[in-house]
Parts: C-alpha cells; structure tokens; sequence
C-alpha cells in the first residue's frame, strides 16, 4: 500500500478501532459539481477533486478492512447532462486508469466494471476491460466501478438474459435474479453511503440494496475524508440489521456481549 503521510500516521492512532467493520461498502460520490460553484470554480474542478479523494478513501478502505468497495461513477442518467461536462467526466474515468492502474495493481486492488460498455467510445471501453484484466488476481480489496450502469437498467438485462436461457416463470425466484445481475458473485452491500445531503438511491444498485443500511452526510464527495468515512463504519457499527425478524429473535440468535473497550487501529 501506498506510504501515508505524516498526518496520516498521526490521524490512524487517534481513530478508535472499528469493532464491526462492513464487508461491502457502496458510495454514491455527490456533490462535485456544488462543491466548486460555493467556490466560484468550474465544475470540472469538482470532479477532478473528487477524483482525486476516491484515491484516498479506497487506501481507507483497505486500511479500515472493507473487502468490497462499489463507487457510483456514472449513471446512464448522467448522459443528460450537458455534452462538455459528459466528454470531461469521459476523460477523467480514462486518465485515471492512465494515472493510477499501476499503483492499484500494487496495493491489491480487484477492478471490476458494473454496467454497460455499449455505446463508449471504444478506446475507452478497451481500457476499462484491460484494466479489469491486468488486476483479476488481486484480493486485497474488490473495486467495482459502476460506470455506464443504472439500477433498474440492471434488472431489465437479467430478465431479458434469464428469457434468453430459457428459465420457465415458474422456476425464477429471487435467488434467479440474483444469479443475472453485475454482482452475482458477490455479497450484497452491506451500507451505502451518500454525500451532499441526499436522501435517495438515484437508482443505484436497488436490488442489492434492499436491505443495505443507509449513511448520509451533507459533506461533498470532495471533502469525504478518512476521519468521516470512519465515522460512517462507526455508526453502521452501531446499527442492528433486522433483515425483517424482531429484536427479540435477533438477541435469540446473537446474545449481547458487554462492549469493547476501543482502542487504536
């Protein structure tokens, strides 16, 4: 892993440690564009700086244990926006592949694209799938990049794949489903965070968020630092995941222990 600043060192000791840590983190990065107009700058400039802070929360993550990190990067409703600030983000997703794959590749890091390719420019649907290639052995944390990728978007193609296959209506459940859509290998998130104040999923990952634990903060993506991503695996700590049952049939199957006492990372 990349070698933290002084700051950094000093930061990692003063955050208690984190008793239950998720295994699957999912963000929706918000705010780029808000954070540099109450700066007077160019919305470019917020996307660049959230760029720039998605390096520091994925070394987070594997500092802090998450296994499996999902990052909203563009949605197929993003294509609405106006052209110039479409090509931009375009750009930026291929300069940070450029930029950063080595030093991913170096700190264990699995990319995996979420969505659809059709319709990108080819050089860079290229790029993503060798970058998904050059980091297939990685298993220090897995990446994956939902860009190009819309929730219900998602749904419709495992229908139509699952039609495709042949599978009678009778014999789809939801365990079929789940075997179709972009994460079928993997565990659902177990939290989702969202930055600048939103209260909504912007159809990300609504089948496999249905019974995620949900943080939001009205920071900006851009100023979502280490110390505020710790305290979103804080609070999901101190949540208790029903998944529909009663407290009492939860106590029934995990007993309250008496509370650690927290201690440095």
């Amino acid at each position: 892993m990349a070698v933290m600043t002084r700051s950094e060192r000093r930061l990692r000791f003063d955050l208690p440690r984190l008793d239950k840590v998720p295994t699957h983190v999912a963000i929706i990065m918000d705010g780029n564009g808000r954070w540099a107009r109450r700066r007077g700058l160019p919305r470019s400039v917020g996307h660049r700086q959230g760029t720039e802070n998605l390096r520091r929360i994925i070394r987070a993550a594997v500092e802090f244990g998450v296994e499996i990190m999902t990052i909203y990067a563009f949605s197929t409703e993003n294509w609405s926006r106006p052209r110039r600030e479409v090509l931009l983000l375009m750009r930026i997703l291929e300069m940070v592949i450029d930029r950063e794959l080595e030093e991913l590749n170096d700190e264990g890091v699995q990319i995996r694209h979420i969505g659809e390719l059709e319709g990108i420019d080819r050089r860079l649907a290229r790029k993503v799938l060798e970058a998904c290639e050059y980091t297939r052995a990685n298993r220090r944390l897995i990446l994956n990049v939902a860009f190009n990728y819309g929730g219900r978007d998602e749904i419709v193609h495992a229908v139509q794949n699952i039609v495709r296959d042949g599978i009678r209506p009778e014999d789809i459940s939801e365990a079929t489903i789940s075997d179709y859509i972009y994460t079928r290998d993997l565990p659902d998130p177990d939290l989702i965070i969202r930055t600048s104040g939103e209260f909504r999923l912007s159809n990300f990952l609504i089948w496999q968020g249905a019974y995620s634990e949900i943080y939001t903060t009205e920071t900006y993506w851009p100023d979502f630092d280490r110390e505020e991503f710790h305290a979103a695996l804080q609070e999901y700590g101190r949540r208790r995941r029903r998944f529909g049952k009663t407290d009492d049939q939860i106590e029934g199957e995990f007993p309250q222990r008496a509370p650690l006492k927290a201690r440095p990372i």
